[in-house]
């Protein structure tokens, strides 16, 4: 295992170790399944850095489920801005269904707070967020976050579905930038 790397021109070290990541994906798989167990959840994983998280998650859930995966279309490119224009792939009928959105990362949450808003008007009967990672100081709404793996400072990380400018994403462990 190396402890540390470069992606592009930024040096990064092993903040999250694959080990410790998944034992924290199957306990919240095992969570979502105690807690949902009777229903037949739709999970709608958030593109693209959710993928890894959603993959890994969905192979732990026990319950009947679905998966079907969206992105949000924001007024500025990478910014987190919240002002989502328009949420991409949701083809499903989702009212009366229990909703579990998959994340990679809730940054300010204005992002978040946006889909949901954007969610609850296909009128669904409970929307659940799952989460890799939460940045709790940097949340500027607030949010119920029934499952969420890791709660970590305001590093700009990589690895595990997280990019760095598009690189990174394959990284088996989360890495937080050194410089």
């Amino acid at each position: 295992m190396q402890d540390s790397i470069t992606v592009r021109d930024r040096h990064f070290r092993i903040s999250i170790p694959d080990e410790q990541i998944a034992q924290r994906v199957n306990a919240v798989a095992a969570a979502i399944s105690k807690d949902l167990e009777g229903e037949r959840p739709l999970f709608l994983a958030v593109l693209n850095g959710s993928f890894v998280f959603a993959a890994d998650l969905l192979r732990g859930i026990t319950i009947p489920c679905e998966i079907s995966f969206v992105r949000l279309a924001s007024y500025e490119g990478t910014t987190s801005t919240g002002k989502v224009r328009e949420l991409i792939g949701l083809n499903e009928n989702i009212e009366g269904r229990t909703i579990v959105v998959v994340e990679d990362i809730i940054d300010s949450g204005l992002t978040m707070k946006e889909m949901l808003n954007m969610l609850q008007a296909h009128k669904p009967k409970d929307i659940r967020i799952a989460s890799l990672l939460v940045k709790p100081g940097n949340l500027k709404v607030a949010l119920d976050i029934p499952y969420c793996c890791f709660e970590i400072p305001n590093d700009f990380i990589v690895g595990y579905g997280l990019d760095y400018d598009g690189e990174g994403r394959n990284l088996p462990h989360i890495y937080t930038v050194t410089d």
